[in-house]
């Protein structure tokens, strides 16, 4: 094995990492990691990001808010990494910090990639379109979360031949009946048929939309149905909504007569998380087709997979990628809350079998951790 000294020098340049929550977050997390097996690594993040390092990567730490001071802070520690660790390879964590990784890449002569996650090729903003975009098309490299971000990069001018599709990743959990017991009797859930979301609350992921005009024909046929909503108000995201997306769904259930069908629990840890995935009937994803917003490619999907248990979702932007329709669930046209709620119906009556599960994670084993961290070593050695 070689010496620390001997390893090529690796650049990570992002705003989407830890202490910050989220699929981008959890992707860069990871990505890092694997890095760290072959590459000298060093982060320009956010700020808390060091914590979240491993013991021996160098970080740079820039204050989050607002987002001007950030981002004129990470290009100038970025600038200051390169110019001390002079690596061979930078890369973007996302979109938004592709300007920052390209002039530390120019600095230190090292080849330039990004990792595009969907909406941050399409982001509304045209500032953002003529700014960053020439940035990104400037890549060596263009890692992309699945085949509709690389459709998207493409037809914001990106070429085809430095694109390639790297899906983010789950781990696989031992499994284990009690934990989901135990769950349902914490929750006070008994044998209530359980319904899943998982995600922080935003407008694109549907969930008001879903309690207006699918959860009401649910509860029809399974009386005792209730939706399980984990995650919080996205108060990290750049760009949040005025008012409460919690206030919205809640009313929305109100309105459809369905508030008894539903029961949020907030944020929980992984163990919690994954408690949940085994506690549940159906993992529900019905995200929305909307202008200048997308799904890029469906993490939870992916996890809720790994732990057997399968998803209804609407085939929007990525998810495709992370639903693999028959083996971990149902693909439903986008809008079409009756062939949803039908479809949530037919996996409630049809309990998941032994042979299911295992094909469900199979299916995940193929676009795990191991499989992201060979696929990425194998892209950047290309």
């Amino acid at each position: 094995m070689p010496k620390t000294a001997d390893l090529p020098v690796a650049l990570l340049v992002t705003r989407n990492f830890p202490p910050l929550l989220g699929g981008m977050e959890n992707v860069n997390q990871h990505l890092l990691r694997e890095l760290a097996r072959e590459w000298r690594v060093a982060v320009s993040g956010p700020e808390g990001s060091a914590a979240f390092a491993p013991e021996a990567v160098a970080v740079c730490e820039t204050r989050l808010k607002p987002l001007s001071r950030f981002l004129v802070g990470a290009a100038v520690r970025s600038l200051m990494l390169a110019r001390e660790v002079r690596p061979q390879l930078v890369i973007a964590g996302s979109g938004l910090a592709a300007p920052m990784a390209w002039l530390a890449a120019r600095l230190s002569g090292a080849k330039f990639v990004v990792y595009l996650h969907g909406l941050d090729i399409i982001a509304a903003s045209r500032i953002y379109q003529w700014c960053w975009l020439p940035f990104i098309r400037a890549c060596d490299l263009a890692l992309v979360n699945s085949g509709n971000t690389a459709k998207l990069a493409i037809s914001r001018g990106l070429s085809a031949d430095r694109i390639q599709v790297l899906h983010p990743g789950t781990d696989l959990p031992n499994l284990d009946s009690a934990t989901g017991t135990a769950f349902r009797t914490e929750f006070g859930l008994g044998d209530r048929p359980v319904l899943l979301s998982v995600g922080r609350l935003t407008r694109r992921k549907g969930l008001a939309e879903f309690v207006t005009r699918a959860l009401p024909a649910i509860a029809s046929v399974s009386a005792d149905v209730v939706l399980v909503v984990i995650g919080e108000e996205a108060s990290d995201a750049l760009h949040t909504p005025s008012g409460s997306e919690r206030e919205r769904i809640l009313r929305a259930a109100r309105t459809a007569n369905v508030e008894s069908h539903l029961m949020f629990i907030g944020r929980r840890d992984a163990a919690s998380l994954s408690a949940a995935y085994q506690a549940a009937q159906v993992h529900v994803f019905p995200v929305l087709e909307q202008p200048g917003d997308v799904e890029g490619f469906g993490m939870v999907a992916l996890e809720a997979a790994a732990h057997g248990l399968r998803t209804v979702a609407f085939a929007v932007g990525g998810v495709p990628d992370a639903v693999g329709d028959p083996e971990t669930g149902r693909l439903v046209a986008p809008g079409a809350y009756a062939e949803l709620a039908r479809a949530v119906v037919e996996l409630l009556e049809s309990p998941q079998s032994d042979a299911g599960r295992l094909a469900a994670r199979r299916f995940a084993e193929g676009k795990d951790w191991v499989a992201f961290g060979n696929r990425l070593r194998s892209l950047l050695a290309a």
